[in-house]
């Protein structure tokens, strides 16, 4: 980088822009259910103030404040602070310190974080500080995600929760803390269909519809307040279990034991990426947390086994790769093995938990849709393919891939590309429970039909793709081959 010319003045307000939606860490913690209309909300930094008249307009309790276009507005506490896209901003060190410190005193239940991530070389800019300055003279420091983390972590001496590239949430509560980090690893489970006529549960159905619903969330039986219908059913039955009883008549029990089956996975994961945090720490965990462990392991102290013993086997040579070459699911080739994120919940837990080591630390994969694991070093990769659903051989459009040994992130953007790799065979990214799972195995087998995988040197590609439909005399429209007239 070059260095800055002396006697240049920064322009601070020059870095608001003009948005047309919501910004993505606001519309993350709506996504989330963080931001709720519930809750009383603070842009510290808003701008010019799209994201607050947006939440205003939408019902939101929002209020905002900006040193140059707002700086009438009392700086005021607030359930969820934003503090977005500002301390990046802010090229003096020690104000950064205490726009950072400033916001979270303000903040009742939530603060949310945003910078700017580095995910290309900054040659050719000009050095100002610990950061660069642009055209537009405004100051921009880029994080590398990692070291965003350990910023917030040290200035606050909290734990932030990553929810996607340079955003992070931080809780003043702990316990509401890990239930969000658990509630992100919670796989979404289908509560069992009736399958028996039974009249006794066809008399208590809508009766019994909160405590199916909750079993289904959480795999196990209420206990004791957690159930808000729990004394009229007790009054009905005599007790939750009892009630129970009355929902298994009627449905398979095979499918609540798969349902209780995933949810003690999903805690071994949960408890197993926890050592990465501050530290486990049964105090931190809400009652709800506790009860499942209970129910699944017995105590919390055989839990933590059970999970070091997952998180340690992850570490073992060659593991991953085994794991890799065992899976029933995702499309295996010599370098790695390529699943759909719909299915992530259902590989090998080994596999789950690897994902988890690189994904707790960007908080998510967003649009990406393909994970990549490799398996002769120690990376996974995050791959998005737009329209992987409607169109038949979707083009890369993004990969970035995570670096395990240091957490490093390289982005590589396909977009531009006029020959862009593309996919093939898409059900074997998927489980087989997947609702289009036939339909693409369907698909695959009518092209293997017309001979366009007898030769697959250049068929990775686009141009590759599209000379050899026409070398072959056809054409797709619609997951459909059909000859060309």
């Amino acid at each position: 980088m070059s260095q800055i010319p002396i006697g240049v003045e920064v322009e601070r307000h020059r870095a608001a822009i003009t948005r047309v939606e919501l910004s993505r860490p606001v519309r993350l913690a709506i996504e989330s259910g963080i931001m709720t209309i519930d809750t009383t909300i603070f842009d510290y930094g808003c701008g010019i103030g799209g994201d607050v008249k947006r939440l205003k307009s939408a019902g939101y309790t929002c209020e905002g404040w900006d040193p140059y276009y707002f700086p009438d507005v009392a700086r005021q506490p607030a359930d969820i602070v934003n503090l977005s896209y500002i301390i990046n901003v802010i090229e003096d060190p020690e104000e950064r310190d205490r726009a950072l410190i400033q916001a979270w005193e303000l903040t009742g239940q939530v603060l949310i974080i945003a910078a700017q991530i580095l995910v290309n070389d900054l040659r050719g800019v000009l050095a100002y500080g610990d950061g660069i300055l642009t055209k537009r003279n405004t100051f921009q420091k880029y994080y590398q995600q990692v070291e965003l983390k350990e910023y917030i972590d040290r200035v606050l001496t909290v734990d932030a929760i990553p929810i996607g590239l340079g955003i992070f949430l931080v809780f003043r509560d702990e316990s509401q803390a890990e239930s969000f980090r658990a509630a992100r690893l919670y796989t979404r489970m289908i509560t069992p269909r009736v399958r028996v006529e039974s009249k006794r549960f066809e008399d208590y159905q809508v009766q019994l519809a909160p405590l199916m619903e909750f079993v289904s969330q959480r795999g196990r039986i209420p206990i004791k307040g957690e159930l808000a219908a729990e004394a009229e059913l007790v009054q009905e039955f005599g007790s939750i279990k009892r009630a129970f009883q009355i929902v298994l008549t009627a449905t398979d029990e095979v499918e609540w034991d798969a349902i209780a089956y995933q949810r003690s996975l999903d805690l071994q994961v949960y408890l197993a990426l926890a050592h990465f945090g501050k530290g486990r720490s049964l105090k931190n965990l809400s009652l709800t947390i506790r009860a499942d462990i209970k129910a699944f392991f017995g105590s919390y102290d055989e839990a933590c086994e059970v999970a070091d013993r997952l998180l340690f086997k992850i570490g073992e040579p060659g593991v991953i790769k085994q794991a890799c070459h065992q899976s029933k699911i995702g499309k295996l080739l010599p370098a790695a093995l390529y699943v759909h994120i719909s299915a992530l919940n259902e590989i090998d837990p080994k596999l789950r938990l690897y994902e988890g080591c690189a994904s707790r630390n960007i908080g998510g994969t967003e649009d990406a849709n393909i994970i990549k694991f490799h398996k002769d070093k120690p990376c996974i990769s995050y791959l998005y393919y737009p329209d992987f659903e409607s169109i038949a051989h979707p083009p890369l459009q993004w990969a970035m891939l995570i670096d395990l040994r240091d957490l490093s992130l390289r982005f590589r953007d396909y977009s531009h590309q006029e020959n862009s790799p593309i996919l093939h065979r898409k059900e074997t990214f998927l489980s087989q429970n997947h609702p289009l799972y036939s339909k693409y195995a369907k698909f695959t087998k009518s092209e293997e039909k017309a001979g366009l995988f007898s030769e697959t040197k250049t068929i990775g590609n686009q141009q590759g793709w599209e000379q050899r439909l026409r070398d072959c005399g056809v054409q797709i429209k619609n997951h459909r081959v059909t000859r060309n007239c």
